[in-house]
């Protein structure tokens, strides 16, 4: 299959970039890394009329400590440079666990985190490892630019907040909080494959050993990433393992609703999803106290 005709442009300003989607708006797509856009236009189940390539836009690909000691990054970061960069693995290390999972070399070598987060794939493991991280979205459109938070980013399968006229710019991480403890699981038929299930999970202890924070977010259950409300049990009590069996269970049971696929029933992805969600608890809980000396 080859794509339908489009009219193709590069700026080399972010401000061009923003002056072309409000000029064309749903009529436009924009180019980052190709991995996802490029076979869905193939398959024509995408025709836009313009193609605007971000690859020559300058500014918009940085990886660095920001102001506050969280992690700031440019829409344009490839997947390679954050699963290489010593900043991601110091001020984010959930996200450094996360991004071998990613497809495959030759993939993350042009994929783009903005990319990642703006296609909305339910199977994705970015969008969970945001929402997860509580990070915050910035979108600029010629004139303006407003933050969204990550949770509220995703909207639907293959849907997020975005509007036609703009362009996701950068993604701002808070800074790691201490006694925190962090895991990224997920099962797939290969590595590199979408995987049939995954979860995020991310829990702070204070000085006691009681948690003082929990998420638990799940991947490809849902048509975005499912935060567990089951989690916030964990808050003011010690983890012991029966409370995070019971935790995990009850999310599981009660809170996802997976769809079967060829690959894997949703009874199937029902039960990963708790013998996952167990395991990333389990892991976060033993870090973090690890990290406070428990």
């Amino acid at each position: 299959m080859k794509p339908a005709p489009f009219h193709y442009v590069a700026p080399t300003t972010l401000d061009e970039a923003l002056e072309l989607m409000g000029q064309h708006g749903a009529g436009a797509k924009l180019l980052a890394g190709g991995q996802s856009l490029i076979p869905v236009m193939n398959f024509r189940l995408a025709q836009p009329a313009v193609l605007v390539d971000l690859n020559r836009v300058s500014g918009l690909d940085h990886v660095r400590r920001g102001g506050n000691g969280g992690l700031e990054i440019g829409a344009m970061a490839r997947h390679s440079r954050l699963e290489r960069s010593e900043t991601v693995a110091a001020l984010a290390p959930l996200l450094h666990e996360a991004m071998p999972h990613i497809a495959h070399p030759q993939i993350r070598n042009r994929g783009t985190a903005g990319g990642s987060l703006a296609h909305a794939d339910p199977a994705a493991e970015l969008p969970v490892i945001m929402v997860a991280l509580q990070a915050r979205l910035r979108l600029r459109r010629a004139g303006g630019e407003r933050w969204v938070e990550a949770a509220d980013f995703f909207q639907g399968l293959f849907t997020t907040a975005l509007e036609p006229d703009e362009i996701l710019v950068e993604i701002a991480i808070p800074p790691w909080p201490r006694g925190s403890g962090h895991a990224f699981v997920e099962l797939a038929r290969r590595h590199g494959d979408y995987a049939q299930a995954g979860v995020a999970a991310v829990v702070q202890l204070d000085d006691s050993g009681n948690c003082r924070q929990a998420r638990l977010v799940y991947l490809n259950v849902a048509e975005t990433p499912l935060a567990a409300g089951a989690a916030a049990e964990l808050i003011g009590h010690v983890p012991s393992a029966e409370l995070i069996l019971q935790v995990a269970d009850y999310a599981a049971q009660e809170e996802i609703d997976p769809t079967g696929d060829i690959h894997a029933t949703a009874a199937y992805k029902r039960h990963l999803a708790a013998v996952l969600g167990r395991r990333a608890l389990m892991q976060a809980v033993a870090r973090a106290r690890q990290g406070r000396g428990l």
